[in-house]
């Protein structure tokens, strides 16, 4: 995958890129995959805003991707690889020899007519999916289970790679790509490789429109408000918060106040956190 960028013809297209989309083979996607998604827009079921700076965007069909790669056993042919609106990553579309199709994340190497299984004795090779206790120390992994049977949640995102570390017991070390190392049970499963589209965090959006497409709203200071809209507004020409601490809208400490639930059962899993700023 590569990134093309426009020239300065206007503001909006001066420092503005977009992906070339060279590995996309097919623009429409498999309709028996597909369904309506409900968009929040950051809304609860009374109306109110519960999550700030979402609403509009373009229309999109969900593609229902395949996270568990539980079809243990039955090789699959990589038929086509796809664009989906709801992540930066591609999918590829997988035809099984049982004639099932599915959906799954495109790894970094794959492309039409490879073939992928997941099974426990799988060959270390890109796409295919097995459980950690039978890939080898320092292999890259990506949409790695935390509970065994409950779907890949690691490393789903454009460029995201996850190493295996050690092993002992019934835990596995690996090390996320915030930098954070923790245990994860020997019996969840994980899919070789790196996810595709590497680029995408080296793409520009150029304009705020293109922003609003993705269906993101301008986000405002806190102080640029009015004292009913946040703790932070209000005041005489430019105040400050008037506070001892940042907060949020809702009065909750802000900015670098750690959020984590202090007895939550992962915690003991964790054995380095990542890096704050």
């Amino acid at each position: 995958m590569g990134i093309r960028f426009y020239k300065a013809y206007t503001p909006g297209t001066r420092n503005r890129s977009v992906s070339d989309f060279q590995e996309i083979t097919k623009l429409n996607p498999e309709k028996s995959l597909t369904y309506w998604l409900h968009q929040s827009k950051g809304r609860n079921n009374q109306g109110i805003i519960t999550s700030q700076h979402r609403g509009g965007g373009h229309k999109r069909l969900y593609r229902q991707v395949d996270f568990r790669r539980d079809k243990i056993g039955v090789p699959g042919k990589i038929v086509r690889v796809e664009y989906d609106p709801n992540r930066n990553s591609r999918i590829a579309l997988v035809h099984y020899q049982d004639g099932e199709k599915r959906y799954i994340l495109c790894a970094e190497g794959l492309h039409p007519g490879v073939t992928i299984v997941s099974s426990f004795q799988a060959p270390i090779t890109i796409g295919n999916a097995l459980p950690l206790a039978n890939i080898p120390l320092g292999a890259e992994i990506h949409n790695v289970e935390l509970q065994a049977g409950s779907g890949g949640q690691l490393a789903r995102a454009a460029g995201a790679v996850i190493q295996i570390v050690a092993k002992q017991g019934n835990f596995v070390t690996v090390r996320l790509p915030s930098g954070e190392i923790r245990l994860v049970s020997k019996n969840c499963w994980a899919t070789i490789g790196q996810v595709g589209n590497v680029e995408a965090i080296n793409m520009v959006l150029g304009k705020a429109g293109r922003s609003r497409w993705l269906g993101k709203r301008p986000t405002v200071r806190g102080v640029a408000k009015n004292p009913v809209d946040h703790p932070h507004g209000g005041g005489e020409g430019r105040a400050p918060i008037g506070r001892s601490h940042p907060v949020t809208p809702w009065g909750r400490p802000a900015l670098g106040q750690r959020t984590r639930r202090s007895k939550k059962y992962s915690n003991s899993l964790i054995v380095r956190r990542r890096q704050s700023n």
